[in-house]
């Protein structure tokens, strides 16, 4: 089997906030599903798979805690960015994100996105490089807005790529610049810059990618 054919797995996308005692933060995950309903006596419950080197999942493991924000097909690429590709350990991520903080301490994304969860950890448990944190939903919007955002589009109409320690994760297909004659990648999330009407050298200096907000001189060339 390719891996390749994994991609037609659906998956949605979100923000998870977390909290470490002292701060907040958040990151962007497409591995979370519902797996049992609400009934009178039971609260629904989801799993959420983090890697375990992440930030994000030494702190839920600390806290037991976190929150969900489902991302809609609004959200700007720049909030996933900065969520998804950079490390919360020595960065405020959410520094320039419009965002607030629950009573609990974790953050929810007001960026576009549908809706907002808090979740409790019920259980935990390793799986590979990832931990598997199966949680009640304690608390929630009462209505949502707008159209989630699918890992699909999210790859196909934003042209966005899964960070090396996502489960999804795939290199990155070698793209083209048919003006140039040479393929541009972004040497952080993977972004391929295409444009056939507009070369990659002419785009201005403070030209960003616009999935991670990487600058230029982050894209590499390849042949």
């Amino acid at each position: 089997m390719k891996p390749l054919v994994l991609e037609n797995l659906s998956y949605g996308l979100y923000a998870i906030g977390v909290q470490d005692g002292t701060r907040t933060n958040a990151c962007i995950v497409s591995s979370l599903m519902q797996i049992t309903k609400a009934t009178p006596s039971a609260a629904p419950l989801v799993a959420l798979s983090l890697h375990q080197d992440s930030f994000s999942c030494q702190c839920v493991e600390a806290t037991g805690i976190f929150s969900i924000s489902v991302l809609s097909r609004e959200t700007p690429a720049a909030v996933i960015g900065a969520l998804g590709y950079l490390s919360g350990r020595g960065t405020d991520k959410l520094e320039n994100i419009r965002h607030r903080v629950l009573h609990e301490g974790v953050p929810v994304i007001k960026e576009n996105t549908c809706c907002w969860f808090l979740c409790r950890v019920k259980d935990m448990l390793p799986a590979g490089n990832q931990k598997l944190f199966v949680a009640e939903i304690i608390a929630g919007s009462d209505e949502a807005e707008g159209v989630p955002m699918t890992y699909d589009y999210y790859i196909k109409e934003l042209g966005g790529a899964a960070p090396k320690k996502a489960p999804g994760y795939l290199p990155p297909a070698q793209g083209h610049d048919r003006k140039s004659g040479e393929s541009f990648v972004c040497s952080v999330c993977g972004y391929v810059y295409s444009d056939p009407n507009f070369g990659f050298e002419e785009l201005p200096p403070d030209w960003i990618c616009p999935i991670c907000s990487m600058p230029k001189k982050a894209f590499v060339r390849k042949k």
